[in-house]
């Protein structure tokens, strides 16, 4: 059995990723905000690479029923409905609705695990509920990716933190499970931080969060299994 994880999904192919189990993680904020939307009562989440073509996708759906969501350096896209906060995914704001969504980090990595099958998005929100279907998972197949989006193409502390602890819980007393150097970092690195509020608040992402008065999104960020959603992508939908 083998675990790789990724700390950005630079250089990674469909090629590389295709039919193995995938868990994709950008705590601050967008895997976080998509296991929100859809625990909230969003019909759908569909990631874009960028904001033009989140607006291209958008559409080609029907108007009613459809929010453009997204970001760019942390702040609400011009024109679109929503954020990236996961505290604009109220229930009153998302339920019924299939969310487009475009993120600087979190989506591109989304995008770029198209091919893996499944591809689960995960994050500290709905980590219980993530791991124990990784689990599954790695028992069946025998195989598991971690990506973590980053941060602007590069490594990203509270995603590593993450895949650390995803590592960890889905290998736990399992025999032979065999490590890329990456997912040993992320192990290591676990015993750096006591929580999941000293992790994150330790990250760059929170403190540019903090300068444009979104702090609170990294402290819902940081506040394990609010929910049991486990939301799944697939056919550029994720559901």
């Amino acid at each position: 059995m083998k675990i790789d994880v990724y700390f950005t999904p630079l250089g990674l192919a469909g090629g590389d990723l295709g039919g193995r189990a995938i868990v994709v993680i950008d705590v601050l904020r967008a895997t976080t905000t998509v296991v929100t939307a859809l625990a909230n009562g969003a019909k759908a989440v569909i990631p874009a690479a960028t904001s033009e073509e989140a607006v291209r996708l958008a559409s080609n759906l029907e108007k009613d029923g459809v929010l453009l969501a997204g970001e760019r350096k942390s702040l609400k896209i011009e024109g679109f409905g929503l954020g990236n906060s996961p505290r604009e995914m109220s229930p009153a704001a998302v339920a019924g609705k299939t969310i487009v969504l475009a993120t600087t980090n979190g989506t591109p990595a989304l995008v770029a695990a198209q091919g893996g099958d499944p591809v689960l998005v995960g994050a500290p929100v709905n980590f219980r509920a993530v791991a124990e279907r990784a689990r599954q998972l790695l028992g069946e197949r025998g195989d598991l990716v971690i990506i973590c989006a980053g941060r602007e193409k590069q490594f990203a502390i509270e995603d590593a933190y993450t895949a650390g602890r995803l590592v960890k819980a889905v290998k736990k007393g399992m025999r032979k499970v065999e490590l890329n150097d990456a997912a040993r970092a992320a192990v290591a690195l676990t015993e750096q931080f006591a929580t999941w509020t000293e992790a994150l608040d330790h990250s760059e992402a929170a403190r540019q969060l903090a300068d444009v008065d979104l702090k609170d999104d990294v402290a819902f960020a940081a506040q394990a299994d609010r929910f049991d959603v486990v939301p799944t992508y697939a056919n550029r939908r994720i559901t």
